[in-house]
């Protein structure tokens, strides 16, 4: 086995919120009479920490008014939170995967957020561990990835990243594993192949039988 350990991103990776995260951010700047990003700006933050997110998205938002920005944001978000899905084949994949590896997430999602979205779906029992932002460094850090290999105790050699941002395949870079880029979410291809990702895949399908032959 090449790959003991198989580190997931959340949002535009395992779950189809990518559109909804960047209306919801356009939707909160409009409220706060600020210039609405454009998609790409919109989706480009997803998968920051929070701070990162918003210099990127909303530059002219002074840094007093965050928590007013957050509130609005997750009012949206909420009120779609159900709506969002597993990506078609995801959970076959996951329980797939589960048989014969070690499987954990590295998100920019909060906490509360990703423990939310776990028990919503049934998903807690696929993962052995997860890193959220507001836990430790954010991507493109390495941190979540240290602390992951650390806990689970799997060397670099051993540990397969797998995210739909540039700021997922950073992170890999940054902690010296290698890394998998999914083109269905947030960041387009041109911009996941300059991070040097092994391959880029473009559905779950495409996924599942390149870690069959590769993982």
């Amino acid at each position: 086995m090449r790959y003991p350990l198989i580190v997931f991103d959340w949002d535009g990776t395992i779950i189809d919120s990518t559109g909804t995260i960047a209306e919801c951010i356009q939707q909160a700047a409009a409220e706060m009479g600020l210039p609405v990003p454009q998609d790409e700006r919109a989706r480009h933050v997803i998968g920051l920490g929070l701070h990162d997110s918003l210099r990127h998205a909303v530059p002219d938002l002074p840094a007093s008014r965050y928590d007013e920005f957050v509130a609005l944001y997750r009012k949206h978000f909420l009120a779609r939170e159900d709506s969002m899905k597993l990506f078609p084949g995801m959970l076959d994949l996951l329980s797939s995967l589960k048989e014969k590896h070690l499987l954990a997430i590295a998100t920019g999602k909060s906490r509360k957020g990703l423990d939310r979205a776990l028990d919503a779906g049934g998903l807690r029992r696929y993962f052995a561990a997860s890193r959220c932002a507001d836990e430790t460094s954010p991507k493109p850090h390495p941190a979540m990835l240290v602390e992951l290999m650390e806990q689970l105790e799997k060397a670099r050699t051993e540990v397969l990243m797998i995210g739909d941002t540039s700021h997922d395949l950073e992170m890999a870079n940054a902690a010296g594993v290698d890394a998998l880029a999914v083109t269905y979410g947030a960041h387009n291809e041109a911009g996941l192949r300059a991070c040097s990702p092994l391959g880029c895949i473009s559905s779950v399908g495409e996924l599942q039988a390149w870690l069959t032959a590769n993982g």
